[in-house]
């Protein structure tokens, strides 16, 4: 079915295009354009489906790099509960993640490597996998098992490539680890995404890393050391070094308002908002598993019952993006590239995906004025939007 949404703003490649219109199909962005031009396209295909966007936002699907569960199950729970949670994600925007998990034993990440592999196939919203560990400092594993980390070797390292099978796509070390340079040079190699976190790191120890070749860095300023006037750590590394991205979990309880802030202003074009979820997302508060460790979730906010550190999320992207604009004060055109153009880079698929271009895809979504999402299309199917 062929869609026109007309007389909205657009707001991609950190652009704003008032009384813009686009055209799209299954098969992606058919044409977009200003002004009345669009009564063209309808007349030369009477069939198309035309919408009044007036005084409402277009933006392309947002693109979560971060996500861990949501409707009420982890992803580390089966192939069902990863379409279950992409599901309620999509729903407030998300059209396309990568699924990703958290420390375990090498052949429980194998297995669910292999699953991400098989559904990446079929689902063009599943974007590959994402292994939060199992490398990463026993002194900041913020709500992983301490039983399931361990130092990188290059046997582990060759078993996990192989089991995505091609869609592994990043994978977070501290860098400081026994072998973890050579892991870094290997996986970069083989095309997977490295990203510096839980770690221990110094400023120069990340810069090492990145000049290694990681090209990301996980929940920048969570679970790492902070920034002090003598010790600037991993997150002025990232800034430091142009070719990283850093990821920013938006929801107000990870990182201040004011922070987030500085982050943007700091790295323009290389923050990605992410939500860092679990499975109590879009679900009720109570208790819950992250990977083997119990999570009592208080009023939205997702802690270990041993020890009391947050354990992920409840956020969404729409919320992230909301709140970015209204609270943060980031400029609409700037926070959207946050969610889409810049992750899509980060995966090395800015040329595809990310933005409101002909032939992109089409993951298209429709915002009123105030940013409440009210619909949803990926690759040119509509989907139930949370809000409308």
């Amino acid at each position: 079915m062929r869609n026109l949404i007309h007389s909205a703003t657009v707001i991609s490649g950190g652009q704003s295009t008032k009384h813009a219109w686009i055209e799209f199909d299954e098969d992606g962005i058919t044409a977009r354009g200003t002004d009345d031009t669009w009564r063209t396209r309808v007349a030369e295909s009477p069939d198309t489906t035309v919408i009044d966007g007036t005084g409402q936002i277009i933006t392309p699907g947002l693109i979560d790099l971060h996500c861990h569960g949501g409707a009420g199950v982890a992803f580390e729970d089966g192939e069902a509960a990863i379409r279950t949670a992409l599901a309620l994600h999509r729903s407030h925007g998300t059209t396309r993640a990568v699924v990703s998990f958290v420390s375990a034993d090498v052949e429980d990440l194998v297995t669910r490597l292999e699953i991400v592999a098989d559904l990446a196939e079929t689902d063009s919203g599943v974007l590959g996998s994402h292994l939060e560990g199992p490398f990463l400092d026993p002194g900041h594993r913020g709500a992983h098992d301490p039983e399931a980390l361990r130092t990188p070797d290059v046997r582990t390292v060759d078993r996990l490539i192989e089991a995505g099978q091609g869609t592994l796509r990043q994978i977070t070390i501290a860098p400081e680890l026994d072998g973890a340079t050579e892991a870094i040079r290997e996986l970069t190699a083989a095309g997977v995404i490295v990203a510096v976190g839980h770690t221990d790191a110094d400023y120069t120890a990340a810069r090492a890393a990145f000049d290694a070749g990681a090209t990301l860095l996980t929940h920048a300023f969570n679970a790492m050391h902070p920034i002090h006037h003598r010790a600037p750590g991993p997150v002025l590394a990232a800034i430091d070094s142009p070719g990283v991205t850093l990821e920013v979990i938006n929801d107000g309880v990870h990182v201040h308002e004011s922070v987030v802030r500085l982050a943007f202003t700091e790295a323009p074009g290389r923050i990605a908002l992410v939500t860092d979820a679990m499975a109590a997302t879009g679900a009720a508060d109570g208790h819950y598993m992250l990977g083997s460790l119990e999570v009592l979730v208080t009023e939205g906010t997702a802690r270990l019952v041993e020890g009391g550190s947050i354990a992920g999320s409840t956020l969404t992207l729409d919320a992230a993006l909301h709140r970015a604009v209204h609270v943060v004060g980031i400029p609409l055109p700037e926070a959207v590239r946050a969610l889409t153009e810049t992750p899509a880079r980060v995966l090395g698929r800015e040329r595809d995906l990310g933005a409101i271009e002909v032939g992109y895809p089409s993951d298209v979504l429709l915002w009123n004025d105030d940013l409440t999402l009210q619909r949803v299309w990926a690759d040119g199917t509509e989907h139930p939007a949370a809000h409308a």
